[in-house]
């Protein structure tokens, strides 16, 4: 076999190991999460951004999933996330990411609603609301 297949073959694996985890962890409770839009209460933070936690525990290792508003005109400063899987989704208006250890508005992206994205563990970024 090549090098090329074997590592294919690896990468595979070890996606699916992590998916198995994953899916572990969500069944070793054993109870259905349902959270309806009325029970979904938000907390403001010192960065002004409304957090509210769906299920886990984001100051725990493992799995949790949080829903962030950003008012108009946030900015987050850069900073970065440790988790080996972080991934968003941006549920209405526009979310604007940028890359690097200082906030810069010439960097940022406009990311619209619909828009789903990963971030790369360890790496510094910051993130903006204008509408």
């Amino acid at each position: 076999m090549n090098k090329a297949f074997m590592k294919t073959r690896v990468s595979s694996v070890l996606f699916s190991s992590c998916l198995l985890i994953a899916v572990q962890a969500v069944k070793a409770d054993d109870a259905a999460i349902v959270k309806f839009p009325q029970d979904i209460s938000f907390k403001d933070t010192a960065a002004g951004v409304q957090v509210a936690v769906l299920c886990g525990d984001p100051s725990q290792p493992g799995l949790y999933v949080v829903r962030l508003k950003l008012a108009a005109g946030t900015k987050v400063a850069a900073h970065t996330h440790p988790e080996e899987a972080r991934t968003l989704t941006v549920l209405s208006g526009t979310l604007y990411f940028g890359f690097g250890d200082q906030f810069d508005d010439s960097k940022l992206m406009p990311y619209p609603a619909g828009t789903f994205f990963s971030e790369v563990p360890n790496v510094p970024h910051f993130v903006a609301a204008k509408d």
